[in-house]
């Protein structure tokens, strides 16, 4: 079959279905080796120079013994840190050296069955290939588990539980133990106990590694712009080979299966999360997993794919309604573990709500096995997934390398097939329109109650019982038993974005920039349009438009309600149709666009298929000419969503501590302030939906960049009709010159500030933030904008090394820069601020404070070694090269340019500017300069100016009763009172606890 047919040509597979499917991979070179370990091996250009490698290890959580609870986890943690032939995570620093950043390019993860570690590698020299292959044989066969070792990961680990231990987190876990129960994957979650990971010895460690790290439980992937694919075969053959040694002495355990039982009682829990983001119900239906064998196991995958899919479509109109039963809802097939799946329906509901979600997601399913679905509804469902598989097919030879590598990960582990996106496209067009409604809908028989089904509700304070929940249930199927659930009422979908296509408009200027491939266009209403073809993706097409002035021109006054504009227009619909109408519109069409209203710009930006282009545009085009009319009940669901939510945050012991920070760096200032549930009844919805549309009502404000697979011969005519179609106003509407916006009111503390958010928590956690003042001097503001880019990576790689490798205190740390606060002025100086930020033991986050600025400290005064700027150098370029071969690259690079202090008309200028200012810093870039920056742009000392904030936990009634016991300047009698009344509240809130948790 020839490559470069379209997929409109592509010819349906003529198969029956019990033909079987290929069996070994397709595009692949796939062997074993000779000690029993896979290898799957294939060239892919895309990125170039590049290679995405995997070991992947049938080994997981599930293989542990009591005492080894978390073993497997702990394994890919010292896998990083020591082997063999490196020691004091040299690893970590080889692959950073080499540009392959800690987290990004080189990581691994633990489930119930499986380990796998990942690399993204450059490959552009010789020997970077075999090094990297190296490093992943040394964690098949050399990973040291010393004592030593081990006290130096526990501390990372243990910080990776305790993240864990959230709201989210006790949920997750508690839905688990719910589908396990009875299954050693009940008790075996990966991340495992808190004592195994405190004191598991390294002979335990190294037992379990040795036990079951054996190469026939292997495979080693490798995917990338490789010369050739024997060479790589070979050198897969020589470092694993190498290992043949430790290998032979590993005796070969077969893995055992564990098995999930099914029940035909439905299990139920009614769980109090007093942090949780929310009310919510989750219903789950475990089923076993089924192995894609034959023709008959595809077309099966294909049918619970439109089921999922058509339900989500009438979950999302169901949210929608008037008085919704929710406020979303979504369907998923969810993969468990190795012998089951579930299917597995979320959605989030008002507080107090949960059971009239429950019954409505119960009677919406019943309504699919009583009356199935509509062929309306299958049509779009057929529409999506073609559209998918069209997008896929054309773009099959421009793949990252990491999908392949997570393809070919899946055939190993899972025994998912790889047939190749030519013979898979063929399969789809085979099956898909041959499926019928009934087959999909007969998809809704295994989701009843007595098919291994587990119901759960959410809620910050209890207000149903298992007993509601029965009774749900026994309702819902007397309905459905007396056939009295009526059919889904559909509604009536025009058929087009845009029924009265406007006139075109004209262009005033055209200029050409060669230097970048990119064409700029004037339209006669005004808007400016910059257009760039690339052939990075040939279903892909980018886009995205701004104009300055936004929520830092509205009075204080008007600040609350204006910036609600967004959350009650987006509700109500601002492309002129109500969200649930435009998705049935946009069936089968892969266009999208999303608006921003921010402090200084208002912006829309998108994506679409260069084939849904013109659809794309239509929704711009829709966006400027619809005026946006909220109606009562459209406010009072919008209210109601938006009161929720903020409930539910302040319910997190985070959210108070990202709102102090902020309150503290930025002098609290209105803009930053956190909106509250007073605050939503001073919120005018008129006036908010009128600010909303006068952001989005003069094109001759706008300017638009457009990237991706643009034919300009047919881009052209549509961009003339659509966006040279939009309406000038009658007079300027929100036009302002960069130079005339009004500054945010912000100001950084002058000195220094700590202070700690004490809040309850369940479970104790704790997170940190040092924050130092930024000011960038006008005249060479860009230049050190690159610096402080620099400086931010330096500092957080920094301190990995000193609070996670160094003391074993944290699992990650981040360093970022914010300079969004100061106006986009063509010549004022730059303010904001670079912050570190963590989470740790709470009582360590002083101690660690001090760590922190001490290496900043060290940094300015001795300055960094040359290896670790060259280590920042290399990183910064290795994603600068993959950033070129990014469509979303360019368009960020063509908006910038718009909006560069340079720009007064010639977006050239801009260009070599932006080029101008990276080359510049980073040839001179050395361990003096970057020194230098780290003075001139932070404190000097640092310790000196900061704020510095740590979320504790607010300390328990106990803890503070036998604080005054121990005080000596509390009277006796006083003491006595105290503590009394203090258990007599502990009491009541153990009894308390006891009636939630029942």
């Amino acid at each position: 079959m020839p490559s470069n047919l379209s997929f409109k040509s592509l010819k349906p597979l003529e198969l029956r279905e019990e033909d079987l499917l290929p069996s070994t991979p397709v595009g692949v070179v796939y062997g074993t080796l000779d000690n029993g370990m896979c290898y799957y091996v294939r060239q892919n250009a895309k990125p170039r120079a590049r290679a995405a490698l995997a070991l992947g290890v049938r080994i997981g959580s599930v293989m542990e013994e009591e005492e080894e609870r978390g073993v497997a986890h702990i394994l890919e943690h010292l896998a990083f840190s020591a082997t063999t032939k490196y020691t004091n995570h040299d690893i970590v620093k080889f692959l950073e050296s080499i540009g392959a950043e800690f987290g990004a390019c080189q990581n691994a993860m633990t489930s119930a069955d499986e380990t796998i570690y990942e690399l993204l590698v450059p490959v552009d020299k010789p020997e970077l290939l075999s090094q990297a292959i190296s490093v992943l044989a040394e964690f098949s066969a050399g990973i040291r588990a010393s004592q030593e070792d081990l006290e130096k990961e526990r501390g990372a680990v243990m910080e990776e539980y305790r993240g864990d231990r959230n709201a989210l987190g006790r949920m997750q876990q508690a839905h688990w133990l719910l589908l396990m129960q009875g299954s050693k994957y009940a008790d075996r979650l990966p991340i495992g106990l808190e004592n195994v990971i405190r004191n598991v010895s390294a002979e335990t460690v190294r037992n379990f590694y040795h036990k079951w790290y054996h190469p026939k439980h292997m495979a080693f992937v490798a995917v990338g712009d490789f010369e050739d694919t024997e060479s790589v075969v070979e050198l897969i053959k020589l470092h694993f080979q190498e290992k043949d040694p430790v290998f032979e002495k590993r005796a070969y355990n077969e893995l055992p299966l564990y098995h999930v039982p099914s029940h035909e009682e439905p299990r139920f829990s009614c769980f109090a999360e007093t942090e949780a983001g929310g009310s919510a119900v989750v219903a789950s239906w475990k089923i076993p997993s089924r192995q894609i064998v034959t023709v008959a196991d595809y077309r099966y995958t294909v049918a619970e794919g439109m089921f999922h899919s058509a339900l989500n479509q009438r979950f999302f109109k169901l949210s929608r309604q008037q008085e919704p039963p929710f406020f979303s809802c979504a369907s998923v097939d969810d993969n468990l573990v190795r012998p089951v799946k579930a299917y597995t329906i979320t959605a989030s509901c008002k507080e107090k709500g949960t059971l009239e979600a429950v019954e409505s997601i119960l009677t919406e399913v019943a309504r699919i096995r009583l009356h199935g679905f509509s062929e309306r509804e299958l049509a779009m469902v057929r529409a999506f997934l073609t559209t998918d598989m069209e997008s896929a097919y054309l773009e099959r030879d421009q793949m990252q390398s990491t999908s392949y590598r997570e393809e070919y990960m899946e055939h190993f582990l899972h025994n998912e097939p790889v047939v190749g996106i030519e013979y898979e496209a063929r399969l789809q067009k085979a099956v898909l329109p041959g499926i019928t409604a009934t087959e999909v809908a007969d998809i809704a028989h295994l989701l009843k109650a007595r098919l291994s089904c587990i119901i759960k509700t959410i809620e910050p304070r209890v207000s149903v019982t298992v007993k509601d929940l029965k009774n749900v249930i026994a309702k819902v199927q007397a309905l459905e038993d007396e056939g009295s659930i009526p059919p889904w009422n559909e509604e009536d979908v025009p058929e087009e974005v845009v029924e009265n296509k406007p006139e075109p408009g004209v262009i005033l200027e055209t200029t050409v920039y060669e230097e970048f491939g990119a064409t700029e266009l004037v339209l006669s209403n005004g808007l400016r349009v910059c257009y760039k073809p690339t052939d990075f993706l040939d279903d892909q097409i980018v886009f995205s438009g701004f104009a300055y002035g936004g929520l830092s021109q509205v009075p204080e006054k008007d600040f609350l309600t204006c910036s609600m504009g967004s959350t009650i227009a987006g509700e109500i619909g601002v492309f002129g149709h109500k969200p649930s109408v435009l998705m049935d519109i946009l069936a089968g069409k892969r266009a999208e666009v999303g608006t921003k209203i921010g402090a200084y710009m208002r912006s829309f930006s998108g994506d679409c298929s260069p084939t849904d282009l013109e659809i794309a545009l239509q929704l711009i085009y829709q966006l400027f000419v619809t005026s946006v009319h909220p109606g009562d009940d459209e406010v009072k669901l919008v209210m109601q969503m938006t009161k929720e939510g903020i409930e539910a945050q302040e319910r997190d012991p985070f959210t108070a501590y990202v709102n102090r920070v902020r309150e503290i760096n930025y002098g609290n200032s209105y803009y930053f302030k956190p909106i509250t549930v007073k605050d939503l009844r001073k919120v005018d919805p008129l006036r908010a939906c009128a600010f909303f549309d006068s952001c989005f009502k003069d094109p001759s404000a706008f300017t638009i960049a457009i990237v991706g697979k643009i034919i300009p011969e047919k881009v052209v005519p549509l961009i003339l009709q659509y966006l040279g179609g939009i309406p000038s106003p009658s007079e300027p509407v929100m036009k302002y010159n960069r130079d005339e916006l009004q500054g945010l009111p912000f100001t950084f503390p002058a000195g220094i500030i700590r202070e700690e958010v004490r809040r309850s928590m369940i479970e104790a956690q704790g997170s940190v933030q040092i924050t130092f003042p930024v000011e960038l001097k006008a005249s060479n503001v860009m230049e050190e904008v690159h610096f402080t880019s620099f400086i931010s990576k330096l500092l957080e790689t920094k301190m990995m090394q000193v609070l996670r490798f160094k003391h074993g205190q944290i699992y990650t740390a981040s360093v970022s820069a914010f300079l969004g606060g100061s106006k986009p002025s063509r010549s004022s100086d730059v303010c904001g601020d670079i912050a570190i930020s963590f989470s740790c033991d709470p009582d360590s986050a002083w101690k660690l404070v001090e760590f922190s600025l001490e290496e900043v400290a060290r940094l300015q005064l001795e300055g960094p070694t040359k290896q670790e700027v060259l280590t920042v150098l290399e990183i910064e370029q290795r994603a600068h090269e993959n950033g070129q071969q990014e469509n979303v690259y360019w368009l960020d690079r063509l908006s910038r340019a718009y909006q560069s202090r340079l720009y007064v008309g010639d977006l050239n200028t801009s260009f070599q500017g932006q080029d101008q200012w990276r080359d510049s810093v980073r040839s001179s870039l050395d361990e003096v300069a970057m020194q230098r920056a780290l003075c001139r742009i932070l404190p000097v000392p640092c310790a000196q100016r900061h704020t510095a904030v740590a979320l504790v936990p607010r300390p328990s009634r106990m803890k503070a009763i036998a604080g005054l016991l121990n005080s000596t300047t509390v009277s006796r009698k006083l003491v006595i009172a105290a503590a009394g009344a203090g258990m007599c509240v502990f009491m009541l809130w153990r009894l308390r606890q006891r009636r939630v948790s029942s």
